[in-house]
């Protein structure tokens, strides 16, 4: 059954108050459920993903984000892995993290809750819709997944592997509901709904964050624009931050992480300079 996008706000707003009561213990057996069933589904992953490729070629996408587009697989076994290593994390959920008493003897405590139905919006890799839902999940929150045009076959495979994990552990399936369309309107309706969506997070350009933030009804949560540094200091090991500046960047340029930008120690900058400049050749 094709639901319309207020329908699958609707049924995120009602399985986050299943997820809001959920024990530790379900939420992990459900991500192994999730981790499990991704590894055994790598053949229909890498199938959507080779679809979503070639459309891309056709449409003439630049080789970064052909990058961040593809998947292999390693790249679907690091997808499982960062599963995992959510599974490890401490459960945030009813965790106390400030107690104050009062005057008059009033104990006033902070806990941490469920933010409940969240929205993300983002953009091309799809592993971030195996992560999102992986976190949100972990810490409580039913969520509202909106990925790139270039990746909604695979996004929509990668969906229908977490459903059924739900289905295995007796979660709802509006737990992670998925919009299946790159209509454009699509993301300016999620936005506007309001009556069951918590809070949106775009993850992306800024653009796209800028639009967000213009049009949404609904709260957001906006990251800053990215740069990320590395800076080496004049007590540096030269040797070993030549190699560790070309990791940050070379390592996998395209991804939003690379470095962006090497500050370097005036009194070092003569003699590291030339030998870092060789190694990025």
């Amino acid at each position: 059954m094709h639901l319309s996008i207020q329908e699958k706000a609707r049924a995120v707003k009602e399985a986050s108050r299943v997820l809001y009561t959920c024990t530790s213990a379900k939420k992990n057996s459900l991500l192994r459920a999730i981790s499990a069933r991704i590894r055994s589904s790598t053949t229909d992953i890498l199938a959507s993903n080779a679809d979503d490729l070639a459309r891309a070629r056709e449409q003439g996408l630049s080789n970064v984000l052909m990058d961040r587009l593809t998947l292999d697989e390693k790249r679907i076994v690091q997808m499982t892995k960062g599963v995992r290593d959510v599974i490890a994390l401490p459960d945030p959920v009813g965790r106390v993290y400030e107690r104050v008493k009062r005057p008059n003897g009033l104990r006033v405590e902070k806990m941490r809750v469920p933010l409940g139905a969240i929205g993300i919006i983002y953009e091309a890799r799809p592993n971030v819709t195996v992560d999102a839902a992986a976190l949100c999940l972990k810490s409580g929150n039913a969520v509202l997944l909106r990925g790139g045009s270039e990746a909604i076959r695979t996004n929509t495979t990668l969906v229908n592997i977490i459903t059924m994990a739900l289905r295995d552990v007796g979660l709802p399936a509006g737990c992670v509901e998925f919009i299946d369309t790159t209509d454009r309107e699509a993301v300016l309706t999620m936005i506007t709904q309001d009556r069951f969506l918590d809070v949106v997070i775009p993850r992306g350009s800024q653009q796209l964050i800028r639009f967000i933030q213009e049009h949404s009804s609904v709260p957001v949560i906006a990251h800053g624009e990215g740069n990320c540094h590395v800076f080496v200091d004049y007590s540096a090991d030269l040797r070993k931050a030549v190699e560790i500046v070309f990791n940050a960047k070379v390592q996998r340029p395209s991804v939003c992480n690379a470095a962006e930008k090497l500050l370097i120690h005036k009194t070092i900058a003569a003699k590291f300079l030339p030998r870092v400049t060789a190694r990025l050749r």
